[in-house]
């Protein structure tokens, strides 16, 4: 037989069914403001290399543009975007959607800590339902985000965010296995003195100011599990000012 697919009891086209199919693949998530993306070569970077890995083949950056300005289309200047590369039809196919642009979180945020740890945890994979699933769970009871911990505490990352800190003037990110975000890499170019160490939980309540990051900006930890953290405006301004003065690069 022919094969065929429907959504809600309608009958769709192939367009959809790639989506149905691609169950195996890779994306990056970006902010488009003025039709500029900060880092947008970092996140080539990161798609060509989840893409060797995963798919065995190099990633067509001609083809990843084209469908980035298609959803941009139409003198869109502002957007949220997601780039996936999926396997369907036993080749990779770059798929891109925009949506609303989406503001920096609202905080101090209230985290809570999740003994999770996800396979491949260098690669942002798509359709990440554990993540999603976790989330959820947290947002009922209240928490903005998961922090990702091992049994013992040790944590790698936010869910959907990267976790960094400052202590006596040094910024600390955590040794642990995790995807290294592309706000996480720009924030790293910030001159001040840095480190990697393996950070647990408790040892949260110890630092001057505990930060998310991700496409969507820099937001101080208010709270990790219900305890109270510290508060530092001017650490937190000089984050989130150096993010912001990044320059976008073009997507034209």
């Amino acid at each position: 037989m022919t094969e065929r697919t429907a959504v809600d009891g309608e009958p769709v086209g192939a367009e959809a069914r790639l989506m149905l199919d691609a169950r195996y693949g890779h994306f990056t998530a970006m902010q488009v403001r003025d039709r500029r993306v900060r880092g947008l070569d970092r996140h080539f970077e990161r798609l060509e290399a989840a893409n060797r890995e995963l798919f065995g083949a190099e990633l067509d950056r001609a083809a990843v543009l084209a469908s980035i300005r298609a959803v941009l289309d139409g003198g869109v200047r502002d957007a949220g975007l997601r780039v996936n590369v999926v396997e369907s039809g036993g080749r990779p196919r770059v798929v891109a959607a925009a949506y609303p642009p989406h503001p920096p979180l609202s905080g101090p945020l209230h985290v809570k800590p999740v003994v999770y740890q996800r396979y491949l945890p260098h690669i942002k994979q798509a359709f990440g339902f554990q993540q999603l699933h976790i989330l959820r769970l947290a947002a009922r009871e209240g928490f903005d985000e998961a922090l990702l911990t091992t049994e013992d505490g040790l944590i790698s990352e936010g869910a959907i965010t990267n976790l960094g800190a400052f202590a006596d003037g040094r910024l600390v990110w955590p040794d642990a296995p995790m995807l290294r975000g592309i706000t996480m890499s720009l924030l790293q170019d910030l001159d001040v003195p840095q480190e990697r160490r393996p950070v647990k939980v408790a040892d949260l309540t110890s630092f001057d100011q505990v930060f998310l990051c991700n496409s969507w900006g820099v937001t101080p930890v208010g709270s990790v599990g219900g305890v109270p953290l510290r508060q530092d405006a001017g650490l937190l301004a000089r984050l989130v000012g150096h993010y912001e003065s990044v320059p976008g690069d073009p997507v034209d």
